[in-house]
């Protein structure tokens, strides 16, 4: 098993380069933080779970730490995947290996011990209970036990804790760039006496995560996003330079775009390219003739 050995230096320089990643292959992070998730007790520790459909999801869960709370973050990360990328230790993250039982087990309890050390800031742990990157879209989603285990070894050592659902998704809208959207929900403060099982826990925390999917996903269908500030913007891409030359020469394009794909093709009249069979390009563009 790996373990954490933070470093102030790594935190610092990993902020700065995962921003700069940020600006270089996204539009936009878009981030929605309840207030009541932004007021949470620090006397408490706190689970965020969250789907796993992406690359970037190490990525983004150190920016919103370091922009949005006052956290000890900790991240469990694949063994595998942990033995290759072990800077991540520095950041906060340690192992775990399913396939041993035995080392699994030692994950948990370390998970439980970090969450319940004492200081002066909140303790906070970020999961993937799928296990895998899976699409962002598929159903049913089904997590792993093992934050149920978590959570059962920490309320035998404090009084409640924390869970909040965190969901991610990435949508190309209208730049060349995709958009990445990341909403929290409002937390849920668990108690022994809220506490009905590892099944029971692991279903509501399933349930909670797909609810909180369908509804990200439907505002973002219906362009309902002003309530998903933008956290990081990314450098222009080539259609907002585009546009900018198109406004310095004079040419006007359709209003109602709110940017351009194929430039000459939005420019001329449709008739231009509608041939006499009248499926939409003349056999001279078909053909290169003419």
């Amino acid at each position: 098993m790996l373990t954490v050995r933070r470093s102030r230096a790594y935190t610092k320089w990993f902020g700065w380069y995962s921003r700069r990643q940020f600006k270089r292959h996204f539009h936009a992070v878009r981030v929605s933080v309840p207030p009541e998730t932004l007021g949470m007790h620090a006397r408490y520790p706190v689970i965020f779970y969250c789907n796993h459909a992406y690359w970037w999801d190490g990525f983004w869960s150190q920016l919103c730490t370091e922009e949005f709370f006052s956290q000890n973050l900790y991240i469990i990360i694949e063994y595998q995947q942990l033995v290759k990328h072990r800077f991540f230790t520095r950041l906060g993250a340690f192992s775990i290996d399913r396939s041993s039982p035995r080392s699994a087990v030692r994950t948990l309890d370390y998970a439980a011990e970090r969450l319940t050390q004492k200081s002066n800031r909140q303790n906070a742990l970020w999961v993937f209970p799928q296990g895998l990157i899976e699409h962002v879209d598929k159903q049913p989603i089904l997590f792993f036990n093992g934050t149920s285990s978590v959570v059962s070894r920490v309320l035998q050592k404090t009084k409640k804790i924390y869970l909040v659902s965190v969901v991610s998704r990435i949508e190309y809208l209208e730049d060349q760039r995709p958009d990445l959207f990341l909403s929290f929900n409002t937390p849920e403060l668990i108690g022994p006496n809220d506490y009905f099982g590892h099944k029971a826990l692991t279903n509501h925390m399933q349930d909670s995560t797909a609810r909180h999917l369908s509804f990200l996903k439907e505002k973002i269908i219906a362009r309902d996003i002003d309530d998903l500030p933008i956290l990081v913007k990314g450098t222009e891409s080539i259609n907002i330079k585009v546009d900018r030359l198109r406004r310095l020469v004079g040419l006007k394009g359709n209003s109602n775009r709110r940017s351009v794909g194929c430039v000459f093709s939005w420019q001329q009249p449709y008739r231009e390219y509608k041939g006499q069979d009248g499926i939409g390009l003349s056999n001279s563009i078909l053909t290169g003739k003419g």
